[in-house]
């Protein structure tokens, strides 16, 4: 419990100590935010041109202390290299972005494409070497099906699906980074629950630097994480979600995550199938905004939400160990 405390403690304290010159850095060399044409009107007028590339910073919290405090695992390797393989395709993404000046970056199939290349390495390692096997838990019973090499899609869904979630979630000052913390609070006590120490202390790790990065991020934000920053730390959860075996429990751990990703496709197909929107913007955030709601309370009420059902996923994971 120590480790884990000193853990998520070392990783705010770096990503505090950091911050300011971090910040300036980013200032001085002009990697700005290039607002998407689509977002509210508010968001052109207040957000266009707040530095980006925070997602580097979380990175340094996050990986640091457990490079000092952690021993190398198969589970932490996976954990590592999962969050720096989405944060390497986020920063292209953030680059193409700032180059180009404009909000959009890589193109969809080619993020796809990259995500699949590191679902599938990650999951070799994990199933060859980390002996977690080729199965689905069922929470709250027995059943593990083997889905044999089938088990290797579903990691891509997990990665690409968790990543590109919370990418859609980061639209609001310090949304996405509040709702990680609470996600990955959850995944570090599920890690210690089952003895996996060194995935407790990445986990714990995240958690930190997502507080710390709230220093800076929480409205009005002096930065913004970036696509590189949202899909590491959706990465962190998916490797987590894969590692302890809890990958269909992840739709009720992650719920606001789920939430978000789900109001764009019904949106979509409503769209397409019925030329009639069901939001009024989507991800569901912007549709709050659109009702008038204060940004400050969407974000609170978003949180209160993504803890209720956190809690609820850990409980779930709790009971079904028979504890």
């Amino acid at each position: 419990m120590f480790q884990l405390l000193a853990a998520g403690l070392a990783a705010m304290l770096i990503t505090l100590f950091l911050g300011p010159k971090f910040i300036e850095f980013l200032k001085h060399n002009e990697f700005r935010q290039e607002v998407r044409e689509e977002g509210p009107q508010a968001h052109r007028e207040s957000k266009q041109g707040i530095p980006t590339l925070g997602g580097l910073l979380i990175l340094a919290g996050s990986i640091v202390p457990f490079l000092i405090l952690g021993r190398w695992t198969v589970g932490g390797f996976v954990v590592i290299l999962t969050i720096v393989g989405c944060a390497a395709i986020g920063f292209a993404d953030d680059m193409a972005k700032i180059r180009k000046k404009r909000s959009l970056g890589l193109r969809a199939r080619g993020k796809l494409g990259l995500q699949l290349g590191l679902s599938v390495t990650v999951g070799l390692i994990a199933v060859r070497y980390g002996g977690i096997g080729e199965t689905i838990n069922i929470p709250m019973s027995d059943y593990a099906f083997d889905v044999g090499i089938a088990y290797y899609f579903i990691i891509f869904l997990v990665v690409a699906g968790t990543s590109n979630a919370v990418n859609l979630t980061d639209g609001l000052d310090g949304l996405a980074a509040g709702a990680v913390a609470v996600t990955m609070l959850t995944y570090t006590g599920i890690a210690f629950l089952t003895g996996q120490i060194e995935l407790g202390i990445i986990s714990a790790c995240v958690v930190g630097a997502c507080v710390g990065f709230l220093w800076f991020n929480s409205f009005p934000a002096e930065v913004f994480m970036g696509d590189t920053g949202s899909m590491a730390l959706g990465g962190a959860i998916a490797a987590m979600a894969v590692l302890t075996k809890t990958e269909i429990l992840l739709l009720v751990i992650g719920a606001i995550f789920v939430a978000e990703t789900v109001s764009v496709i019904i949106q979509v197909l409503s769209y397409r199938l019925f030329s009639k929107r069901v939001f009024l913007m989507t991800p569901i955030h912007h549709h709050f905004e659109l009702m008038d709601w204060s940004e400050t309370k969407i974000i609170m009420r978003f949180w209160i939400v993504g803890s209720i059902f956190a809690a609820t996923g850990f409980t779930l994971f709790y009971l079904s160990t028979g504890r």
